[in-house]
C-alpha cells in the first residue's frame, strides 16, 4: 500500500519563514511519535507526511558541519548582491538557494517507509535522476558525495545539478534537496559550494540551452517521487 503524502507548494518564500514553518511541521510529528511511545495504551495516531516545494530569494545557507570560510563574500556585504546568509541545522556545508531552483522539503516519518537515512538520500537522488532522464539528461551519483551530478566519472567535467542536506530525528526528516532548473549560476561564484572547491555546478537550463517551465518540471519531479517512494498525494 502506498503512503499518503500531502503536497504543498509555498511558491517564492523567504528562507527564515520557510524554515520556521518546516520546524513547526517537523516538531509536531516528532512530538506525536514521542507521545505514542510514552503512552502505548492510548490510541495510536501515525504522523502525517508532507512534501513541500518552494523557491527562495537569493540566500546562502550553512549546515551545522560547514565552514563559514566557504562563503566568499563578507556577511555584511551580501546586501550588495541582494542575498542573505542563514546558518541552519541540516547536515552538509554551504549552498545557495534562489529563484529558478526547486527546493524540496520532504517531512516524512521514515518509520512508515524504512528506517535507513542513507537509503532515503539515495531515493531522493533517484527521483532527480529520473526527472533529468525525462529531459534527455544523464544524472549520476558521485562516489563519496551526496546529491546528483553530471559526468561523475570525469573529475574535470563533473558538475553538480542537485544538492542535498537533511536532518532526521526519531526518523522524521526535514530539509531536503535543491534542484537547479533555471537557476542563476553566477551566485555559486560567491561560495565554495558544499565545501568542494574543484567542482562546478550546473542547471537544466545550462545543459539544455533554454529555460524550462518550472511547473512542468515540478510535475515531472512529483511523479518521480511517487514512483521511487511508493507514495500518493492527498489534499
Amino acid at each position: 500500500m502506498s503512503l499518503p503524502v500531502k503536497f504543498i507548494d509555498w511558491g517564492l518564500i523567504s528562507y527564515q519563514p520557510a524554515w520556521d514553518k518546516q520546524e513547526e511541521l517537523f516538531s509536531d510529528k516528532v512530538a506525536l511519535k514521542f507521545k505514542n511511545r510514552t503512552s502505548p495504551d492510548q490510541e495510536q495516531q501515525l504522523p502525517s507526511n508532507d512534501l513541500i516545494f518552494c523557491e527562495h530569494p537569493h540566500v546562502f545557507t550553512l549546515g551545522k558541519s560547514g565552514d563559514v570560510k566557504n562563503l566568499l563574500v563578507p556577511v555584511d556585504q551580501l546586501h550588495t548582491i541582494g542575498a542573505t546568509f542563514v546558518p541552519i541545522n541540516r547536515g552538509g556545508d554551504i549552498t545557495y538557494h534562489g529563484p529558478g531552483q526547486i527546493v524540496g522539503y520532504p517531512i516524512f516519518d521514515l518509520e512508515q517507509l524504512f528506517t535507513d537515512i542513507h537509503k532515503y538520500l539515495r531515493y531522493l537522488e533517484e527521483a532527480i535522476i529520473i526527472t533529468m532522464a525525462h529531459y534527455g539528461l544523464k544524472g549520476e551519483r558521485y562516489e563519496g558525495y551526496t546529491g546528483v551530478w553530471m559526468d561523475a566519472d570525469n573529475p574535470i567535467k563533473a558538475r553538480k545539478i542537485c544538492a542535498m542536506g537533511v536532518r532526521c530525528s526519531r526518523w522524521v526528516t526535514m530539509h531536503g534537496f535543491a534542484f537547479n532548473v533555471n537557476t542563476n549560476l553566477d551566485y555559486f561564484k560567491y561560495i565554495i559550494p558544499c565545501g568542494i572547491d574543484d567542482k562546478q555546478v550546473t542547471s537544466l537550463q545550462q545543459e539544455l540551452g533554454k529555460p524550462l517551465d518550472m511547473e512542468e518540471v515540478k510535475s515531472v519531479l512529483k511523479q518521480a517521487l511517487v514512483q521511487v517512494f511508493n507514495i500518493h498525494f492527498i489534499n
